[in-house]
């Protein structure tokens, strides 16, 4: 489906727009990949942070067993690495919507929780790694507490 081709090992979820993501086990933060430029610090109103922290809510709420699904609510510190495509490490809050993960719904249409006791902050690390050419995204990465 639209040039996506799953790995053996790793589970694949498309998204719009021909993305695919990989789920990649959690690795402990002092992890990550090879590092040919050094990452730098990013502005976290940029489209590419937005679009790189809302693959890191999905891949959240996919393995979540929360009956709501969770939304970004804040980016705190966005990071961009250049390594063979773009590697974003982002620190987020995300707070629990009142939309219901058994209906599917458009997270942009989803408000947060404004009933006291339903109402969940999580502060998240994403790691989110984009190679627009093979329209992949790889999230090694997706640690929320």
């Amino acid at each position: 489906s639209g040039g996506c081709s799953s790995h053996p090992f790793m589970p694949l979820m498309c998204f719009t727009l021909m993305f695919c993501v990989v789920s990649v086990t959690n690795i402990p933060p002092p992890h990550s990949t090879i590092r040919p430029g050094s990452p730098v610090p990013v502005n976290t109103n940029n489209p590419g942070v937005h679009k790189a922290t809302r693959f890191g809510v999905y891949r959240y709420n996919n393995s979540s067993n929360d009956l709501f699904l969770f939304k970004e609510s804040q980016i705190k510190k966005a990071m961009v690495q250049i390594v063979r495509g773009l590697k974003y490490m982002l620190h987020v809050e995300i707070k629990r919507t009142v939309c219901e993960k058994k209906n599917h719904s458009n997270l942009d249409s989803c408000d947060f929780q404004r009933e006291k006791n339903l109402q969940q902050m999580l502060r998240c690390y994403f790691e989110v790694w984009i190679t627009p050419w093979t329209h992949k995204v790889y999230i090694p990465v997706a640690h929320c507490q």
